[in-house]
C-alpha cells in the first residue's frame, strides 16, 4: 500500500481511538478490504515495534504494512 492509497483510505474512515502506539479507525461506509475485497470493520494501525492487542471478540484479520507500521483489517465473525 502506497502513501496515497493509505491517505485516501484513512480519510474515508472514522477515527475511533488512539493509545500506546495503536490507532483504530472504524469503517462506517463499508469500504472493501484491500486483501480480501470484503468490507472490513476496523483498521488498526500498530506504529511501534511491539504492540499488544487485547481482543474481546473473535476476529478474522487481514494484514499488510506501510512504512514500518502494521495495518490490521478486522472482520468480525458472525455467530
Amino acid at each position: 500500500m502506497n502513501d496515497e492509497e493509505l491517505d485516501e483510505l484513512r480519510s474515508s474512515l472514522t477515527p475511533y481511538e488512539s493509545s500506546g502506539g495503536v490507532t483504530t479507525y472504524q469503517n462506517t461506509v463499508s469500504i472493501a478490504c484491500p486483501a480480501c475485497e470484503k468490507p472490513f470493520d476496523d483498521l488498526v494501525v500498530c506504529e511501534n515495534d511491539y504492540n499488544s492487542l487485547e481482543l474481546s471478540m473473535m476476529l478474522d484479520l487481514c494484514v499488510t504494512q506501510h512504512d514500518g507500521d502494521v495495518l490490521l483489517f478486522t472482520h468480525k465473525q458472525e455467530e
